[in-house]
């Protein structure tokens, strides 16, 4: 049991803060106190500035709403440093992030006790970002944000979709996990109109609204969100087709091309086969040559057109 009321109300702050919403029930165990100690912590919560909003329903419960003033976060000596340097290293694929991660950690920095600081200058101090001209496709951090509350609340969202071959159509899901893969955000969810599992680009995502109504949690296929995103952006139809018949075995190529782990398949043990196709023939350039051993290739025209192209200019190039 919290006795100790400070200790107590910082603890209800925090539980607060992890969850979209408490029952006071859940939160009278949590601090092992009566469910009226927790109701007096509330108001005191909010006489001191924070928007906690009463909930109806069966039992009733708490939750902490946005106000017009953020309050003050807590966090405890692991999470502070974990957000320092996330935000050091922030903003791959996602529009004008940058600047705005810089201008958060130099907020975080001023407030970080002294022997976090040290922690956190440390880590900056050794550590070099090398940042790359992103000419891939970039996610708006509202969408991220919106995406990242329903999965969260799991709470069915719609949203306007642009598809492969550049069709529009609305879309209402129940949200589930976001992936991010390759430089590339995904939303994987359950689809209501199509009654089965979809994965959606958070770069063709526009315009998501939340529908207010939430539903129970749903399992993935297999259990394990990530790998399912992996097998269906493997099998995914491309532009152009190369399937390699590799002179080495699955676990020595898989070492080489950890990205195609799902696209190799052993036929023996010294051969196995390299699925790389691809939308971008300069890609599957790229997969051919990591393999760094012979192979035969059945791949559409304009794939081996391609590879003679490259091979006589890299000819060319080292000819004396």
């Amino acid at each position: 049991m919290t006795t100790d009321m400070p200790a107590r109300m910082l603890r209800l702050l925090s539980l607060l803060q992890t969850r979209r919403e408490w029952s006071g029930t859940e939160l009278a165990d949590r601090l092992g106190v009566t469910g009226r100690t927790v109701r007096r912590d509330i108001d005191r919560l909010r006489e001191l500035g924070y928007p906690v909003e009463g909930t109806t329903g069966h039992a009733g419960g708490y939750r902490l709403a946005s106000g017009t003033d953020m309050p003050p976060l807590l966090l405890d000596d692991d999470e502070a440093v974990a957000i320092a340097v996330a935000l050091r290293t922030a903003a791959g694929g996602l529009t004008g992030m940058e600047e705005t991660s810089l201008r958060a950690l130099a907020k975080l920095e001023q407030v970080l006790p002294q022997r976090l600081r040290g922690q956190v200058t440390a880590l900056q101090d050794a550590t070099v970002t090398i940042t790359w001209e992103s000419r891939g496709p970039r996610v708006e951090p509202a969408v991220l944000t919106a995406l990242a509350a329903a999965c969260r609340d799991h709470e069915i969202i719609t949203f306007d979709y642009t598809t492969r071959t550049r069709d529009h159509a609305p879309r209402r899901v129940e949200p589930a996990h976001l992936v991010a893969s390759g430089g590339l955000w995904y939303l994987l969810a359950h689809d209501t109109g199509k009654d089965d599992w979809r994965i959606y680009r958070l770069d063709r995502i526009t315009h998501p609204a939340p529908t207010g109504r939430r539903v129970p949690a749903r399992t993935v296929p297999g259990g394990d969100p990530a790998a399912y995103v992996t097998s269906k952006i493997a099998t995914a139809p491309v532009r152009h087709r190369a399937l390699a018949t590799v002179r080495a075995s699955a676990d020595t190529i898989r070492k080489r091309t950890w990205a195609l782990a799902d696209r190799i398949q052993p036929l023996d043990a010294h051969t196995c086969t390299v699925d790389a196709s691809d939308n971008h023939l300069s890609r599957i350039t790229q997969t051919l040559a990591v393999l760094d051993v012979d192979y035969t290739l059945d791949a559409d025209p304009a794939v081996h057109d391609h590879l003679r192209t490259t091979a006589l200019r890299t000819l060319h190039a080292t000819a004396p």
